[in-house]
């Protein structure tokens, strides 16, 4: 199966950006019905998370835990080009890169109540989302 590289672009700092319209997307024009999705985020200061798109107080709440968790600040060991490249890294490295979804049908098997999301934890910036899919042998 053909992988599809997805260009996304943030506008803000940190931002859950949902992208579960284009990964069904490339499910859907590969003509994949039964098997696996990989979502592979390339990018260290950024991440993949799965969670509800229902309410949109559901974005504010996982920034605003997550900057309590990781804030920003100027004592990292590595400050490599600004402050929040450094607590990127580290929120990337808590959220996660990637995930695997399986595929029914032609439809990513996801829950009434969520959603795919791109975190954006050191933009704005143009990003990159590799979808690798796998038929069922």
């Amino acid at each position: 199966m053909p992988i599809r590289r997805l260009s996304l672009s943030s506008s803000e700092v940190q931002e859950l950006i949902p992208i579960t319209e284009l990964v069904q997307a490339a499910v859907t024009e590969c003509g994949l019905q039964d098997g696996l999705c990989t979502v592979f985020c390339v990018h260290t200061t950024a991440g993949i998370t799965l969670n509800s798109p229902l309410d949109p107080a559901t974005a504010a709440d996982l920034r605003d835990e997550l900057n309590r968790i990781v804030p920003t600040r100027t004592d990292f060991h590595h400050v490599f080009d600004t402050p929040t490249d450094a607590s990127a890294h580290v929120k990337s490295a808590l959220v996660g890169h990637s995930m695997t979804l399986p595929v029914i049908q032609g439809k990513l098997a996801l829950g009434s109540s969520q959603g795919i999301f791109f975190w954006e934890f050191d933009g704005p910036r143009s990003r990159q989302v590799t979808v690798q899919l796998l038929a069922e042998a």
